[in-house]
């Protein structure tokens, strides 16, 4: 079916359609960019809110749980999904709209071309009707002019009175008038052939072939549209593939969860090591009123706020505060010196809380002298390459840093050997109730047991080895205080790789 034949008097119509077209292709465009700026603006708003609930460095200590380490790896899903959406976004605007746009641009441009072609046909179709109107206007009147001139000759020719000469004029009048007549018809006979061919070639194949232009225009907008929405679909199903991987994912994540591994690590975590304070002992104010020795010397005077103090910390199950401010200041060791001391050995953590944070230290110390040794590994062959090969570079050049070198490994090897004797401290001494270690807190004992520990790793620094370590780290302090606690370069350099 064509619009040339079958709508050749539609031509107001049918402008008002290819424009109605253009109008929708156009609405069609803006529809698909909105689209794609919600994807866009989806993958930016579900990227950031991964990144607003990832944990915080402080928050770290909390993800070791199996609901918390799936919550994390659920947000690095969720962050890949995002990216995924950023994808479809991406390639609508780059594959959909910007053709669109294009598509939308060119087609306003060739309606506007054959309307205009359109526009002239019908022009020139209006003249050739127009001048031929004129001419066979001018026909009417010449033939009207030509039938008075016949008329008036023939009353003369008729009428006795006239002369000769009047009849003659009159003749050659309506001969006159009938020559212009016969000049109006041939020109009026002519513009109406011209007008005839003109029209029938308008109708038959230049208004078609403008028409059809229009219909080709239009069955491309359609087709153009039908392709742009399945590219769009197609566009969104190529990424399905890889949202389905981060759903499958998040499923995964989901089954890692455990609760009952939950449960274990909270109480690996908040485990105190105390033992459950014993019973209160019953206290007869008659018999401490009386005086009795034997009373006084079998019940201490600071047993009821020793057992007050233990309930309430067994029953808080967390550390006994600090006191703060002025009397936390004149109430905490003497010895400023030995501040630093005091906090470095965890010893205001209970027991089970203090051996965790002390092997954790020990690990943290083992790999600083892992990387040590290698580092003095690497500086010792780089000495000896310029050794062999003076040409290289100065031996004594490397010297500097192997002293460094050093004496970074003496101060880890002496801070692993304080932390050895504390953790051997920590399992070796049995668990006390809270009570008891809350009156041993702050006070001198406190201060001459660490200062027995220093002692005793001095004279421990000459031994061969280390005994009764239960750990990897302690392992290497029996290899590293064999050889001493010198500074000097040399005692670095005959260590050789464990």
């Amino acid at each position: 079916m064509s619009w040339g034949t079958e709508l050749w008097d539609q031509y107001d119509q049918l402008h008002v359609h290819t424009q109605k077209g253009i109008e929708f292709l156009e609405k069609y465009g803006h529809f698909v960019d909105a689209r794609t700026k919600i994807e866009q603006e989806y993958a930016s708003k579900l990227r950031r809110l991964a990144r607003n609930y990832l944990p915080k460095k402080k928050e770290e200590d909390d993800y070791q749980f199996t609901a918390t380490k799936a919550f994390k790896l659920m947000l690095n899903e969720i962050n890949d999904l995002a990216g995924q959406h950023e994808v479809i976004a991406e390639n609508l605007s780059t594959a959909v709209v910007s053709d669109l746009t294009t598509l939308v641009k060119s087609m306003k441009d060739d309606r506007r071309k054959f309307l205009q072609e359109g526009a002239r046909l019908q022009a020139q179709l209006t003249l050739s009707l127009t001048t031929l109107a004129k001419t066979k206007e001018k026909y009417e009147k010449a033939f009207g002019a030509s039938e008075r001139a016949q008329d008036a000759y023939n009353k003369a020719d008729a009428d006795l009175n006239l002369s000769r000469a009047d009849v003659e004029k009159q003749r050659m009048t309506s001969n006159i008038k009938r020559q212009q007549m016969d000049d109006s018809k041939n020109e009026y006979a002519n513009q109406l052939q011209k007008t005839n061919e003109l029209q029938k070639l308008y109708y038959t194949k230049l208004m078609p072939a403008v028409f059809q232009s229009l219909q080709d225009m239009d069955e491309k907008r359609v087709k153009c549209i039908q392709n742009f929405m399945r590219k769009s679909a197609q566009t969104e199903q190529d990424v399905l593939p890889i949202i389905a991987q981060c759903l499958e994912g998040i499923q995964r994540c989901t089954d890692a969860m455990d609760e009952k591994e939950d449960s274990l690590l909270v109480i690996e975590k908040y485990k105190s090591g105390f033992l459950p304070p014993g019973d209160i002992p019953f206290e007869d104010l008659s018999t401490v009123e009386s005086g009795s020795v034997s009373s006084s010397t079998t019940t201490p005077q600071n047993t009821p706020s020793e057992k007050k103090t233990s309930i309430l910390g067994t029953i808080t199950g967390g550390k006994i505060k600090k006191r703060s401010g002025l009397l936390g200041i004149f109430g905490q060791n003497k010895n400023l010196s030995g501040i630093a001391l005091q906090e470095d050995d965890f010893s205001e953590l209970p027991p089970n809380q203090r051996r965790k944070k002390l092997q954790s230290k020990l690990d943290e110390l083992t790999a600083k002298i892992s990387q040590e040794t290698g580092a003095r590994d690497g500086l010792m062959k780089m000495k000896t390459v310029y050794e062999a090969n003076p040409a290289l570079g100065d031996p004594m050049s490397i010297q500097g840093q192997l002293t460094e070198n050093g004496q970074r490994l003496d101060k880890l090897r002496s801070d692993l050997r304080r932390y050895q004797a504390w953790l051997e401290e920590a399992e070796g001494s049995p668990a006390s109730t809270l009570s008891s270690r809350t009156n041993g807190a702050g006070s001198s004992p406190r201060r001459s047991s660490v200062s027995d520990e220093v002692e005793s790793l001095s004279r421990s620094a000459s031994d061969s080895s280390v005994n009764h370590h239960k750990n990897t780290a302690g392992s290497l302090v029996s290899s590293l205080t064999s050889h001493g606690s010198s500074n000097s370069p040399e005692s670095c350099l005959s260590l050789g790789p464990g």
